[in-house]
């Protein structure tokens, strides 16, 4: 492992240790002794829903831009790209990994920005939640709102008014003729042939299949969250996995939900061990076939003489 990657492991753990030392390691043992088998089945199985949703998204991607994929590859591939970023720092690994095992004779560029915009499409559907629920936080929970929530409310939004501001002044620079090239591709894969319905239809259920395990694991771990929860504390603390700075977003998951649950009433050790076994949940349900499916095929490609 790189010098990197040691370091993604000892901010992960030094994180998630500080904050159990912190919340008091016998609280958070005693939310774990509430999980029972029944809601880690209904998780895990969630989570096959979620390879499975993402896979037919990509398979639908790289179909647009001229690159077929059998339904059972693009499964498989997705099982192997899953389970790579959860233990690779960066969180980036597992599509690189993709993008090379996908590679035709024509090289990898097409399958690489299939990839790109399959990610972009999850991305736009996530944000889409996380940016209705911030701001539909005041009408929700305005007797919980936390400290500055208000600026930072004005903070996003001016983020979002300067991205429009340099979005209109480049589409009118001679900027937009460097990526005239990348219209097609992006209009075959977002807009044409009903592909806006589809695209936003399978990101949507993945963001939400993501929110749902997020609720189990809180409930298993005896502390339910409101229903208000799924557009509210969840999408925020799913969205500090998008920190490249840990591996599977650990760490700084569980800091946010140790910070966020005492607004519902509840403990900031209950919001840790919902986040842990959100990410044991959703790091063991793809881990076994991403393994398996990953030693299947490099014994394969090596008896087939494939680098």
């Amino acid at each position: 492992m790189s010098a990197y990657g040691v370091l993604a492991v000892i901010f992960c753990l030094a994180i998630i240790a500080g904050l159990v030392i912190a919340v008091d390691p016998a609280d958070v043992a005693a939310a774990f002794e509430n999980v029972t088998v029944a809601p880690l089945a209904a998780a895990l199985v969630i989570v096959q829903l979620q390879v499975v949703l993402s896979a037919l998204r990509w398979r639908f991607t790289a179909a647009r831009l001229g690159h077929p994929i059998s339904v059972p590859l693009a499964i498989g591939e997705y099982y192997i790209a899953s389970f790579v970023n959860q233990v690779l720092p960066g969180g980036m690994a597992g599509d690189a990994v993709r993008a090379y095992r996908s590679r035709t004779q024509e090289g990898w560029k097409r399958p690489a920005a299939a990839i790109v915009l399959e990610r972009l499409s999850g991305q736009f559907a996530f944000f889409l939640v996380a940016g209705a629920g911030l701001f539909a936080w005041p009408l929700l929970l305005s007797e919980s709102l936390p400290p500055g929530f208000y600026r930072l409310v004005l903070i996003c939004a001016g983020f979002l008014t300067l991205a429009v501001g340099l979005g209109l002044i480049i589409a009118r620079s001679r900027l937009l003729a460097r990526f005239q090239t990348l219209k097609p591709d992006l209009a075959a894969v977002f807009w044409q042939r009903g592909a806006a319905g589809i695209q936003f239809g399978l990101s949507m259920l993945t963001v939400l299949s993501y929110i749902a395990v997020f609720m189990i694991a809180a409930d298993a771990t005896g502390a339910p969250l409101p229903p208000v929860a799924a557009v509210t504390v969840i999408p925020l603390c799913l969205m500090t996995m998008l920190i490249p700075a840990g591996i599977g977003g650990w760490g700084t998951r569980e800091a946010a939900a140790a910070a966020l649950w005492p607004l519902f009433g509840l403990t900031s050790a209950e919001g840790l061990s919902a986040s842990l076994l959100y990410g044991l949940i959703s790091l063991f349900g793809v881990a076994p076939q991403g393994l398996v499916l990953l030693a299947v095929t490099l014994r394969h490609r090596r008896a087939h003489g494939e680098r």
